[in-house]
């Protein structure tokens, strides 16, 4: 039997950054376990390259959502990362906090020490941004954040201009002292390479001795006696392996498998698990509950001036900008497409945004599918702009419905179930439309290919958005924090509640998702838990 003083299960964002903050005094042993393999891939190295991982099963539990109502019976893709780093080594790299009012909702909720002051400082610490420390930001941190003023595609510019000509200011920093407003994602991207949890955080602690990190490694219950987590049970190759933990279990799987592995281990909605067979250790309803996403739908603009799609789409371009990042890491494929954005309020009677806008200076409205392999530009100049709310009112669930610990869970997202989600819709298009209007872009724009300018009543634009809406993979909530276990899982120090020796650690305890991308975030979640642990 393996015995650790801490065993982390996950090695995604929130368990590299604890595996190198609860070894880095080398007095405590750590052990974590990740069921993918090493981040060692120049896919997931070069920035472009996650439009490759974003469909390979080396790299992504490749989950499908069940058939959801709300997008006309659609089951929608949920890419999940299965290697050290978890998302954070598939995703789009933009580096967006939240919005200091999401923090402030938070500790608002009876969850004290989560305020956005409380926050702001775990911020700070993680990072190593390229404009150095002031009051928002941070120098000499593990993860290292680029802007690319110089580097985005001209057209940016031209989206900016729209956004301040449709009553949307700019912003330097959407991360400083004004979120709201037009500009250009930061990024966790260091000299043209990929910044993962993994890369910042545990590959500088993997030399420790006190540091395990065994990949391949898949977690299938955790242990108890009476109601304290002692360890865990995992499985790696042909192997069936016990790990126990002297002081405690941290629980880092994410979204959808934190609470898969709870429920599969006893600890859950009690009447659930008895059908399924499964012994109750506690009868923890909320456990999967609370599901929380942001969805967005593209709509494609034909240009007048070339965009990303005139480099990306020959074979002649590819090859120009392989060279290019080859010789100095530099061009298109040293950063993401995702380049440019705004938070905006759709209703001027908002005290903030609640809509996220999405620029990016090229399209593949014609690919065939979203899990294809690598987007294929299309074949004119285009661009497309997406949407989605801020924070969705709509609540979905994490199930699990087979005690077979390798079974994949059952993601329900319920999306559009509220009527200020459906509303937003309509006036999410509304503003997109109206940015893409104004004179800066509308002097560059052909027209609108999708959905298309006779899609216009609310009914058309929801339908629309039914059809063809999909996830942006901020996927949290569904071990919320909290302090009443009938309607949370863990509280404002991550200890699951009525469990001894267990904590939840990423984003499955957001109490609501934060605006914006949720990578930071669980970065920020991490710091703070470690210190919360590291205390105790």
């Amino acid at each position: 039997m393996l015995e650790f003083d801490y065993i982390i299960a996950g090695a995604g964002t929130a368990g590299c950054v604890l595996a190198n903050r609860l070894s880095a005094d080398g007095r405590r042993s750590v052990l974590l376990l990740e069921a993918g393999g090493s981040d060692r891939s120049p896919w997931i190295r070069v920035p472009l390259g996650y439009g490759k991982t974003f469909t390979d099963a080396r790299y992504n539990w490749k989950y499908h959502a069940e058939p959801d109502p709300g997008l006309a019976g659609r089951r929608i893709y949920w890419p999940r990362g299965k290697v050290l780093g978890g998302s954070s080594a598939i995703n789009a790299m933009v580096y967006i906090r939240g919005h200091r009012g999401d923090y402030d909702d938070w500790a608002a909720a009876g969850n004290p020490g989560w305020s956005y002051a409380d926050v702001l400082p775990y911020f700070i610490k993680s990072e190593d941004h390229v404009w150095g420390a002031s009051e928002f930001h941070g120098a000499g941190g593990p993860m290292h954040i680029s802007e690319f003023r110089t580097a985005v595609h001209p057209i940016c510019a031209r989206f900016i201009a729209a956004c301040a000509e449709a009553g949307i200011p700019a912003t330097p920093d959407f991360n400083g002292a004004m979120m709201e407003g037009a500009g250009l994602w930061h990024m966790s991207i260091d000299r043209g390479l990929r910044v993962s949890a993994a890369s910042a955080f545990l590959r500088p602690a993997m030399r420790r001795a006190n540091l395990q990190v065994l990949t391949h490694a898949r977690v299938t219950r955790l242990n108890f006696e009476a109601r304290r987590a002692t360890g865990l049970a995992f499985t790696q190759g042909e192997r069936q392996l016990i790990a126990r933990a002297r002081r405690e279990v941290i629980l880092c799987a994410g979204a959808v498998n934190s609470p898969q592995l709870l429920q599969l281990s006893g600890v859950g909605d009690a009447t659930a698990l008895q059908a399924l067979g499964i012994p109750v250790v506690l009868d923890a309803p909320a456990v999967g509950q609370g599901l929380q996403d942001h969805l967005a739908v593209s709509y494609y603009f034909r240009s007048r001036v070339p965009t990303l799609n005139d480099e990306l789409y020959p074979l002649s371009g590819k090859i120009r900008a392989a060279l290019r990042y080859a010789l100095g890491r530099r061009g298109v494929l040293g950063m993401s497409v995702n380049q440019a954005g705004a938070f905006a309020r759709s209703r001027p009677q908002l005290t903030r945004p609640n809509m996220q806008i999405y620029f990016n200076p090229l399209s593949y409205g014609t690919a065939t599918g979203r899990e294809t392999g690598l987007l294929q530009p299309d074949p004119y100049s285009a661009f497309l702009m997406s949407f989605n709310t801020c924070r969705p009112t709509s609540r979905g669930s994490i199930a699990i419905g087979t005690p077979d610990p390798l079974a994949a869970p059952i993601i329900r997202p319920n999306v559009l179930s509220t009527a200020e989600d459906i509303a937003d819709v309509y006036e999410g298009a509304q503003l997109l439309r109206r940015i893409a209007g104004a004179a800066s872009l509308a002097q560059i724009t052909m027209g609108e290919l999708k959905p298309g300018v006779a899609c216009l009543s609310p009914a058309e634009l929801l339908e629309d958005f039914r059809q063809r809406a999909g996830t942006v993979y901020h996927a949290c909530g569904t071990c919320g924090m909290g302090p009443e276990p009938r309607n949370s899982v863990v509280n404002c120090r991550l200890q699951v509640h009525g469990i001894d020796a267990l904590r939840v650690v990423d984003a499955s305890i957001f109490p609501a998702v934060t605006s914006g991308n949720t990578n930071s975030p669980v970065v920020m979640v991490a710091e703070r838990a470690a210190d919360m642990i590291l205390a105790s």
